[in-house]
Order: structure tokens, then sequence, then C-alpha cells
């Protein structure tokens, strides 16, 4: 097995690209070694030293390192570990359950959710992160930054310049974006 390894636009972070599936469908954000539980590949990597957050997109995991770890003393340990998982046949992530709301979305959401799912997350992706949805509320929309994106020095720029203008210039509703709380 050949793991590709990308930087990110956060130095904390680094992309593995395992070669295979990660998550079938969805991500999974994992910030803390407590929050791993149903993940047998994050718990794995919260056991190498040094690892501070993890996420896992369809075909890549994004690790964070902590602030006083360097990558060439935590990178191999993570290789290692991301090996180990994929060859023990386990999921990146147990089942849970399905939430569901019973809300529908307005005609606003549905389209601010599009031009994300269709056009932001890729792009997101291609740098190791996510951003999730949360609110639209009096002209506001509400996203979440997660894996690589979390914490990066660029992701404000990211939410206003990038995100906030495209969906201003699609969705004349939205007056601004801002970084939900966490």
């Amino acid at each position: 097995m050949f793991i590709q390894t990308e930087d990110t636009p956060n130095p904390a972070t680094l992309k593995f690209i395992p070669g295979q599936i990660v998550m079938p469908t969805g991500t999974a954000d994992f910030r803390t070694e407590e929050t791993a539980g149903r993940s047998p590949l994050a718990r794995a990597l919260f056991g190498v030293g040094g690892v501070d957050g993890v996420f896992l997109g369809s075909d890549f995991i994004s690790v964070t390192k902590a602030a006083d770890a360097e990558w060439f003393s935590v990178k191999p340990a993570v290789l290692a570990a991301i090996m180990d998982h994929f060859t023990s046949g386990l999921p990146a992530v147990e089942a849970a359950e399905a939430v569901v709301s019973g809300e529908a979305d307005s005609e606003i959401v549905v389209q601010i959710k599009e031009i994300l799912e269709t056009r932001v997350r890729p792009a997101v992706a291609q740098d190791g992160g996510d951003i999730v949805f949360h609110d639209f509320d009096d002209g506001i929309v509400y996203l979440e930054m997660h894996g690589s994106c979390s914490g990066c020095p660029s992701s404000t720029a990211t939410l206003k310049a990038g995100i906030e203008n495209m969906l201003r210039y699609y969705i004349p509703e939205v007056r601004e974006v801002r970084a939900a709380a966490a």
C-alpha cells in the first residue's frame, strides 16, 4: 500500500491519501481523542504521540499535529497507523444512528447548500478540509470549517473573500458569512 502525503494551507495539518475510499459517505471530524470513540482509525491515530486532530474525508485523512510536535517525528508513525488500519479490514468509522431533521429547508437554504456542495466543498477538500452549513439567519450564513481548514490561518480569508463573495453573487439575500461557534 502506497500512501501519498500532501501539504495543506495549514502548516499544522498534513493530508494523507491512502489510494482507497476512507469514508463511503460524508465526513468525520475528531478534534480530541475523547471524540474518536466510534472510529477505529481515529483512535489509532490519536494513539500516535503528537496527534491533535483527525479528519476523515471520502478518500483522504487530514491529521493535525500538536503545537509542540514536529512532522519529521510524527509523520512516520501516522503512516504506520494508517497502513495498519487499512490492512486490518476495520471500517474507518463504525455505523452510527442517522439523525433526521423534521424541518424542511427554505428555498434560500437549499440554494446555499447546493452552492456549497457543488462549488465550495470540492475545492476545500483539495486542501484536506471540509465546510459544513449550520444556519442562515437574517442574511447571515453560519459555516463551520473542518479538517485542515479548522484553525488554518487562511480560513477567515476563505470564508470572507471566497465563500461570502460567491454566495452573495448567486444569492442576493446573503449579506455575510460567519464562522459558526464550534
